[in-house]
């Protein structure tokens, strides 16, 4: 009996374990089919539904932190500014009475959408405070920065750009922006290894290497801007301005030839805006003149009078070579070297004497004019005379011709004549009455001029 019995207790325990691991198999199946199910059910929720179920809940309860929350994210991965700023603005102002709510990226969001939708003061005062929260924010920082800058309150900006630079120091963005930051408050040696770092990943970029340059040229490293400046001048954007900050280098170094051709090439360029091309046109016509191009020069300056009329004093400039460039005597005058002015002068006294005899002593050169002592004999008379001849033509008053009178006192001279292509004042000629001294001003230096032959 026993031995029956045994048997068939071992057949229902193994039928009873197989039935239970059956049915913990058909429960874990049914369980996971489950999950997946529900899985599948939830991914498939696009943002539209989402967006639909956090509204559906505001409708509820308008401060429900986890909806508002949800809402934020969509609408900032969308770049939904205006949605954005509204959604965080909430839960910015909600949070005192909802601890779970990070204030410091609610302020941070806020600040990035209105940054983004240009309204920079507000950027700024609630970028301020998300800083404050988190003052290792790169973000926050980086932001704060920028509204900063957008406003031209660059010291506060590059406060901003060295405070993310520190959270992340390899940020190219951040080393541009502080470059930047530093050239427009003239920090030009301080700015230059930001730019140099910013133009090793990016050297296609012409208008930082133009900032370079000029950074460079207020640094005195005249060089090696002038060598950026020639090599940016074909640019389309950059060449104009490229081809006036050379030439105004090369007409400090008195290079006008190197300028004009500066100017030359700017002028060659398309859809050069109007204000630089009247300062290119401006310049290298004063350059023509510096070279005794006169002609050229002159012919320019009424282009620039076509473009724009009382550009500068180009009228005047006009006005003043149309006479030179009529008069090759007074072109010698005004804008020869020293030895032919000399030369000039000379001639000058000779013929203002033209019926005496003249024998020149000593000629003194000066660095606004040139002394000439001289002997002068007639068949009536003999006099030593003394001859200062200006090249300005500005009105010169009477403290030259107090200074004059008392150099012709000290050299024994009977009689001086001080010559100008400008005017003396009206003390300087009230200052001669009952003196030796005649003044000679543009008309008169003029007419002798036109008399004299400097081929002879």
């Amino acid at each position: 009996m026993t031995s029956i019995v045994i048997p068939f207790l071992i057949f229902i325990i193994v039928i009873a374990l197989v039935v239970v691991i059956l049915v913990a198999k058909g429960g874990a199946s049914k369980g996971k089919s489950s999950s997946n199910k529900s899985g599948k059910s939830i991914s498939s929720k696009g943002k539209s539904s989402l967006i639909k179920e956090y509204e559906k809940k505001l409708t509820h309860d308008p401060h429900n932190v986890s909806a508002l929350e949800g809402l934020g994210e969509i609408y900032f991965e969308e770049k939904n500014w205006e949605k954005v700023w509204g959604v965080y603005k909430t839960l910015y102002e909600i949070a005192v009475a909802h601890v779970e709510i990070d204030v410091a990226k609610a302020t941070l969001r806020m600040g990035v959408a209105a940054y983004s939708l240009e309204k920079y003061d507000d950027s700024i005062r609630v970028l301020m405070i998300s800083a404050k929260k988190n003052p290792d924010s790169f973000d926050a920082n980086m932001y704060l920065g920028k509204a900063f800058y957008k406003k031209n309150i660059f010291d506060k900006a590059t406060i901003c750009f060295k405070k993310a630079k520190l959270v992340s120091p390899e940020n190219l963005e951040a080393t541009e922006y502080l470059a930047l930051g530093l050239f427009k408050l003239q920090k030009y040696r301080e700015c230059l290894p930001y730019l140099k770092r910013v133009l090793d990943e990016h050297p296609e970029n012409k208008e930082l290497l133009f900032d370079m340059a000029v950074a460079m040229a207020e640094a005195g490293m005249a060089d090696k801007a002038l060598k950026i400046f020639v090599h940016l001048r074909p640019d389309p954007q950059f060449g104009a301005l490229s081809c006036l900050e050379s030439g105004k280098m090369h007409e400090k170094q008195k290079n006008f030839t190197a300028a004009i051709a500066d100017y030359e090439i700017a002028f060659k360029l398309q859809n050069v805006p109007e204000q630089i091309k009247l300062q290119l046109m401006y310049r290298c016509a004063n350059d023509y003149i510096s070279s005794n191009n006169i002609q050229k020069g002159l012919g320019i300056l009424k282009q620039i009078q076509s473009i724009h009329a009382n550009y500068k004093d180009v009228d005047s400039l006009v006005s003043r070579y149309q006479e030179l460039n009529q008069n090759q005597n007074l072109q010698v005058y005004l804008l020869s070297g020293t030895s032919d002015f000399v030369a000039l002068c000379r001639k000058f006294i000779t013929a203002y004497y033209k019926d005496a005899f003249v024998k020149v002593e000593d000629v003194s050169v000066a660095s606004e004019s040139i002394e000439v002592i001289c002997s002068v004999e007639s068949n009536k008379w003999e006099a030593k005379e003394l001859f200062r001849f200006y090249r300005t033509q500005t009105v010169i008053g009477d403290i030259y011709v107090r200074e004059f009178h008392t150099k012709m006192r000290d050299t024994k001279c009977d009689n001086g004549f001080c010559v100008t292509m400008g005017s003396f004042s009206e003390s300087a000629h009230k200052y001669t009455e009952g003196r030796p001294i005649d003044l000679i001003e543009k008309d008169e230096l003029c007419k002798i001029l036109k008399k004299i032959n400097l081929m002879k």
